[in-house]
C-alpha cells in the first residue's frame, strides 16, 4: 500500500490540510483521530463519501484500488453541515448534498487522467475560505484545554464556545484539546522524540498518562504506532 499527501501552495488559506492519495491492495488502516473531515472518492467503484470527526481510532474498509481525499480542519463550510452531524461517522456525500449535485462531482472526478487531476477537482469543488473562530479556536485547543481561557481570549460566553466547537469540530474544546494533544504526541514520537520527552513538552501529567491517552484515543501503544 502507497499512501502519499501533499500541501499544494494556497490550501491553508481556502481551509485545507492537504489532499492524498492512496493505492494498493485491500488493506485495512488503523486511522487515528485528527480533529479533521476527509472527502473520500474511490476510483474503481466511483464511490464519494466523508469521513466525519473521529473521537477514537477506526479501522477503515479494506478497498484495493485508487483512493483519493480532501482533508479539512472544519467539515462545517464546505460540506454544509455541522460536524456533530458526522462525528465518527462515514456517509455517502449524496446523503449530505443534492443527489444531482453529488453526481456533478462524481462525473468530474471520473474524467480526471490522474490522481493529481482528481485532486484538483476536489479543491475547486470543495475548498472555502476558512471560519476565523474555527482558526482561532484551533490555535487555542492546541496549547489549553481550559474552555473558561479559551472563551475568555476569544470573547465568547463558555457555552457559546462549546456550541461553535461541536459545530465546526464535531465536539467540544475539552476533546478537541485532547485530540490535538495526541496527534502532535504521535508526530513527535514517528521524529523520534523520546517518550518521556514528549509527555513533558505535550502538557502531560507524565509518561503513564500519554500512554493512557495514546491508547484510549488510538487503541494500540505509542511504540506501536510509531513501529
Amino acid at each position: 500500500m502507497t499512501y502519499r499527501e501533499r500541501r499544494p501552495p494556497g490550501l491553508p488559506g481556502l481551509g485545507v490540510v492537504c489532499v492524498w492519495s492512496r493505492s494498493g491492495g485491500a488493506t485495512a488502516v488503523r486511522v487515528l483521530p485528527d480533529a479533521c473531515a476527509d472527502v473520500i472518492w474511490h476510483r474503481e467503484s466511483g464511490a464519494l463519501w466523508v469521513a466525519g470527526p473521529d473521537t477514537a481510532a477506526q479501522l477503515s474498509a479494506p478497498v484495493a484500488g485508487t483512493i483519493v481525499g480532501i482533508r479539512f480542519p472544519s467539515a462545517a463550510r464546505p460540506l454544509g453541515v455541522p460536524a456533530a452531524d458526522l462525528r465518527d461517522a462515514r456517509v455517502a456525500l449524496a446523503d449530505l448534498w443534492s443527489t444531482r449535485r453529488a453526481a456533478d462531482l462524481a462525473d468530474r472526478l471520473a474524467e480526471a487522467p490522474d490522481t493529481a487531476a482528481a485532486q484538483r477537482v476536489l479543491v475547486s469543488a470543495l475548498a472555502t475560505e476558512p471560519d476565523p473562530l474555527a482558526v482561532a479556536l484551533r490555535s487555542l485547543a492546541a496549547r489549553t484545554g481550559s474552555v473558561t481561557e479559551m472563551a475568555d481570549r476569544l470573547g465568547y460566553s463558555p457555552r457559546q464556545l462549546r456550541r461553535h466547537a461541536h459545530t465546526a469540530f464535531g465536539y467540544g474544546p475539552k476533546v478537541l484539546h485532547r485530540v490535538l494533544r495526541f496527534t502532535r504526541a504521535v508526530s513527535l514520537a514517528r521524529a523520534g522524540t523520546p517518550f518521556a520527552d514528549i509527555a513533558q513538552a505535550g502538557g502531560f501529567t507524565d509518561q503513564a498518562h500519554l500512554s493512557n491517552e495514546v491508547r484510549d484515543l488510538s487503541g494500540t501503544t505509542l511504540s506501536d504506532l510509531v513501529g
